[in-house]
């Protein structure tokens, strides 16, 4: 098995302090994904797998004459292939990204104002209760479509400050604040409906962009856990959000949440892996509730509810499982500075915010009621994003604590998912 120490996981980080770039023209082509008309969703090599067979081992291409990823032998002899494959080095690209895609139903990129989707008292009362809401159908095809083209990129050409997460084999791709360096997702946030949606199931009158992330099939997906990486704000004043772009398979990739699990107070708040078992927990881990999401949909929830996602049991996704998630936060949100703990990983921009602060930074767009002008002109202008001198000051300061127990739990993370 595989180990990830602090140390190795705090140099994957530090290595990325590369600051953004001027966008760069040539772009590498490479042969890692399926063509689309390859693609059906939900495709299903073999109904069964040898439940006896080993994992398949993953390992980095270090040349382009490197042999193939081993695969996964199913019975009856289909062999399971990765449809994704890991982005060699020098594949890897820095500064701003622009797929050039055309908005859907008309709209003017910086010019239209943001579309409105209507939930109902009911929808917004079940994710207050339990603690999940599963809201069908929000975004057309014709936004499907758009979202799945923008990913496309991004994998085609994968930026820098994905390395981090896609090396360690939590997903095939994963890239946290996509919406700083490919314009596709910014516009996106700016011009379709999810602030509206965020906004009704926040009871809020605002919404801002705390952290995202775009996350293409999760390996073996991830146990039991709560989301403590929502930015540099608190439980209550985040909403979490997942918008799903392909069918979820019938074996697996389904999320699962602990009923109303967003109210216990037995979990520790630095706490990723969560251990169901625990004294206190006995009254949610009897109610689970599943969501087999649809392209279109989302997924809302409160950052405390414990939830977990099943991968395929040897790692290999032969389909697609895209989603956009993140964190927004409410109005009135405060800055925290969470230096010292796991929460600071998804707060690297040098943005000038002091602890108690107004959360009012182009580093956390307003989405809702409608995105800022100039806050817009300021991500195009490559002056939001990671800054070297922050990750040098915030993760020095996160590796003076890392060997405690606050932080040990999001090592595991990635100590888990390297088996």
């Amino acid at each position: 098995m595989a180990k990830f120490s602090v140390a190795l996981s705090l140099l994957l980080l530090v290595t990325q302090t590369t600051a953004f770039a001027p966008p760069q023209n040539a772009k590498t082509k490479n042969s890692r994904t399926m063509s689309s008309t390859q693609v059906k969703l939900s495709t299903r090599v073999a109904d069964t797998v040898d439940a006896s067979a080993s994992p398949a081992t993953e390992t980095s291409s270090s040349s382009s004459n490197a042999p193939p990823a081993p695969v996964q032998q199913a019975q009856g002899g289909i062999k399971r292939e990765k449809i994704l494959k890991e982005p060699a080095l020098w594949e890897y690209n820095f500064g701003l990204q622009d797929p050039g895609l055309t908005l859907p139903h008309g709209i003017e990129a910086r010019v239209t104002a943001p579309e409105k989707y209507q939930l109902t008292e009911e929808q917004i009362q079940t994710l207050e209760e339990d603690g999940v809401v599963h809201i069908k159908g929000v975004f057309d095809e014709e936004w499907v479509e758009y979202l799945r083209a923008a990913t496309g990129h991004q994998v085609e050409n994968p930026h820098f400050w994905a390395f981090a997460g896609t090396a360690s084999k939590l997903y095939d791709y994963i890239q946290r604040n996509i919406w700083q360096t490919n314009k596709a997702f910014a516009d996106f946030y700016y011009h379709s409906a999810m602030g509206h949606v965020l906004a009704q199931a926040g009871r809020t009158d605002e919404i801002r962009v705390s952290t995202d992330l775009l996350m293409v099939n999760p390996n073996k997906g991830f146990k039991w856990h709560q989301d403590n990486q929502n930015g540099p704000i608190t439980w209550d004043e985040g909403i979490r959000f997942w918008i799903t772009m392909d069918e979820t398979p019938a074996e697996y990739g389904a999320p699962v949440y602990l009923k109303a699990s967003h109210r216990n107070n037995v979990v520790d708040e630095h706490a990723v892996f969560v251990d169901i078992e625990q004294e206190g927990l006995e009254d949610y881990k009897e109610e689970l509730l599943e969501f087999r999401t649809m392209p279109g949909d989302m997924l809302i929830w409160h950052p405390k509810t414990i939830h977990k996602v099943d991968g395929p049991s040897d790692g290999i996704w032969t389909s697609y499982r895209r989603v956009l998630g993140g964190t927004v936060a409410k109005a009135h949100s405060l800055y925290h500075d969470k230096r010292g703990t796991g929460g600071v990983l998804s707060d690297l921009g040098r943005h000038g915010l002091e602890d108690g602060n107004k959360l009012s930074s182009s580093f956390f767009p307003i989405v809702y009621p409608s995105f800022d002008k100039s806050e817009a002109r300021a991500r195009d202008a490559g002056t939001v994003g990671r800054d070297p001198r922050d990750i040098a000051s915030k993760i020095g300061g996160l590796a003076g604590k890392a060997s405690g127990e606050k932080f040990a739990s999001f090592f595991k993370v990635l100590g888990s998912q390297a088996k």
